[in-house]
């Protein structure tokens, strides 16, 4: 094939379509373990700091935050919840389907400190958790 062939570049779309077509096949179909659904995607996150606190931003676009599961356990954030497509949608005939369906969970390590007051809220699509940090005072 001569330099610039249009086959090229097609073959190499083609392989990299095949490749997308085998990740998402093992995020969709992935068994679950007997007794409970184990996760089957992580969203991506950002974890900023600042002196006076830690911000988490997890992308969940087409999640309802209010629905997602933020716990600490030793010094990890975990979130976990599903991501399911809405109910008017599953008899849609599907030309593209990039997100990822399914349970979730996200295990954030955080850094080392004391948090006090938790927050979290919606902010474009992303679910924002912020840890204020604790003051801790030392006895004299």
């Amino acid at each position: 094939m001569a330099k610039g062939d249009p086959r090229d570049w097609m073959w190499a779309e083609a392989l990299q379509m095949l490749a997308q077509a085998e990740r998402m096949h093992h995020q969709v179909f992935r068994p679950p373990p007997a007794g409970r659904l184990r996760p089957s995607w992580e969203p991506p996150v950002d974890v900023l700091e600042t002196e006076r606190e830690v911000l988490i931003l997890a992308a969940l676009p087409g999640v309802d935050v209010q629905t997602v599961e933020a716990v600490i356990e030793n010094g990890t954030l975990v979130l976990s919840g599903e991501r399911t497509v809405p109910a008017e949608l599953r008899t849609a005939k599907i030309h593209r389907m990039e997100l990822p369906q399914g349970r979730f969970e996200r295990r954030i390590e955080l850094p080392p400190g004391h948090y006090g007051e938790v927050r979290r809220f919606e902010v474009n699509g992303c679910l924002a958790v912020t840890l204020a940090k604790a003051v801790v005072r030392r006895q004299p």
